[in-house]
């Protein structure tokens, strides 16, 4: 049984195919997992903890049920770097925040590409992983919902897919289905009422902009370019940086990353300076009055020319009834900047003008990790059945 079929029983469409998707095989059914406790219960009685993952270009997240009826969240940079100890001789590994902070000069982030691309992108997705797994105690005795891009690049998916089954958890079974719908669940409410809806969602990452359409839960007309990235945003922010401070200042990439989901805000922004260290002594302040908002500014105009201009007269030319539906909703838009205050008001007021049409635009409370929430709703719904 698909999540539509348990959503709306038989009166809905399928869920996306297996092409669209990228699904594994359909588990068994399972007794209901509704009462876990972070795997407390669940692992004696035998029912699979429902767990979400979401294996970023920038971060990784993943969800479990915590104590009581809360969600458990994992959130952790993707990346990692090795050592060696200092008494056994023996490698060791750190990821996330603590490998970027403490290796700055040979810590390796495993999917810069959104996937990992070869063998070896692989084994290191697949050490990261399995450190993050194996620190904070995710069951192996897990039904897991995995959150993919919408991309074609069928080695890289295959290679995610083998990181995520080689894992040890989803004994029970593992899935997965497109970002954009996962990120756009909690966005529509408690539950999975977006399998209902016919709409459109912008995954606004790090290495793609996608935008597709959803008709109760089937993904139609899947656009993906890597042209309009948050990335994108980050080397242009250390650009203007320089040339603000008029050479005086040079930011890497990184720091360009932590001063745009700091500072940026189409509501509010307010200039703020910084210290850097001189060469030969002696520190330097400096202000940022206008890098990191014409960065964002400008990057907000391509995601609504690329919507607007591209997308949707493909979307119109193939499906035309749930393209003339689907612009009467709310347009989500989920992924990382998404998370910039005031983005989601913008984009409406600018993809307005630019179809000559009212559009509204929603996103979930975060959504950077929305996805990952989505994710773990899919899989609660499927231990249930």
């Amino acid at each position: 049984m698909s999540v539509d079929d348990a959503e709306t029983d038989d009166e809905s469409e399928p869920a996306p195919d297996e092409e669209e998707a990228a699904t594994t095989e359909e588990p068994a059914e399972e007794s209901t997992g509704a009462e876990t406790d972070n795997g407390g219960d669940t692992e004696a009685s035998g029912d699979p903890v429902p767990v979400g993952v979401k294996l970023g270009s920038t971060r990784t997240v993943i969800a479990m049920p915590g104590d009581g009826d809360d969600l458990e969240t994992v959130r952790t940079l993707t990346c990692l770097a090795t050592y060696e100890d200092a008494i056994t001789g023996q490698e060791q590994v750190i990821f996330g925040e603590e490998a970027a902070e403490q290796y700055p000069d040979r810590v390796q982030f495993t999917l810069r590409s959104g996937l990992p691309e070869d063998e070896k992108g692989a084994d290191l997705t697949r050490r990261f992983f399995q450190s993050v797994i194996e620190a904070n105690d995710v069951p192996e005795n897990s039904g897991v919902v995995y959150a993919i891009p919408t991309i074609e690049n069928e080695r890289g998916l295959a290679n995610l897919q083998s990181v995520v089954e080689d894992s040890g958890i989803g004994e029970h079974f593992i899935q997965s289905y497109p970002e954009s719908l996962c990120g756009a669940i909690p966005a529509f409410g408690d539950g999975l009422e977006a399998i209902n809806e016919i709409f459109l969602a912008v995954n606004m990452g790090s290495t793609n902009l996608e935008a597709s359409a959803y008709r109760r839960g089937e993904q139609l007309a899947p656009f993906t370019t890597g042209a309009v990235t948050g990335n994108e945003v980050d080397r242009r922010i250390a650009n203007y940086v320089e040339a603000e401070t008029q050479g005086r200042v040079n930011v890497d990439t990184q720091t360009a990353r932590e001063y745009k989901e700091q500072h940026a805000d189409f509501q509010n922004f307010e200039p703020f300076t910084d210290v850097i260290q001189q060469p030969g002594g002696g520190a330097h302040e400096f202000t940022i009055e206008r890098s990191v908002m014409d960065a964002v500014d400008e990057y907000l105009d391509e995601v609504v020319e690329e919507f607007a201009n591209t997308f949707l007269p493909e979307l119109a030319n193939d499906h035309m009834k749930v393209y003339q539906l689907a612009l009467d909703q709310p347009i989500v838009l989920t992924g990382g900047m998404a998370c910039i205050p005031g983005i989601v008001d913008e984009f409406a007021e600018r993809a307005s003008e630019a179809l000559n049409r009212d559009v509204e635009a929603i996103a979930p409370d975060e959504p950077d990790l929305a996805a990952t929430i989505g994710a773990q709703r899919i899989a609660a719904r499927l231990t249930e059945n």
